[in-house]
């Protein structure tokens, strides 16, 4: 079965990326985690569509990078996946980050929340951070072929 991927925007430029690299690299990294990439929907927003989904979905009155809806069946992969693009900028720019590897970061931090791992409870903060930087290596791994 073949994943199959959107990558949509709502009031935002699509980011320049490698998609096909990265529909593989999502593939990889969901294998790794003993599951299957279905259908996931990626939605670039703003900040101000990214409050709106956290305030009408979540009741939560805050920005943040990403919000992830699971559909999961079983160890199918389902979700669709919002990311504010103007969050994961300043949060570049806090971290003295690069732009890209940190929406690298997000893009994959929505697949690890399908796959399970959590980030809010005591130590999950840490596993997902290890979970990240993980599939962070597999992408340069993959990037350096």
């Amino acid at each position: 079965m073949t994943p199959a991927f959107q990558w949509l925007t709502s009031g935002v430029e699509r980011p320049t990326l490698d998609y096909q690299q990265l529909e593989q690299w999502i593939a990889q990294v969901a294998q790794s985690h003993n599951r299957t990439a279905h259908t996931l929907n990626y939605i670039f927003c703003d900040d101000e569509e990214i409050l709106r989904v956290n305030r009408q979905y979540l009741t939560h009155d805050y920005y943040t990078d990403i919000i992830t809806f699971d559909y999961c069946l079983g160890s199918m992969l389902r979700g669709d996946m919002f990311i504010s693009l103007d969050t994961v900028r300043t949060n570049a720019e806090g971290l003295g980050l690069p732009y890209e590897s940190e929406l690298l970061r997000v893009i994959i931090h929505g697949v690890l929340h399908l796959c399970g791992i959590n980030d809010k409870g005591p130590g999950e903060r840490e596993i997902m951070e290890r979970a990240e930087n993980d599939a962070l290596a597999i992408w340069r791994a993959m990037s350096a072929r």
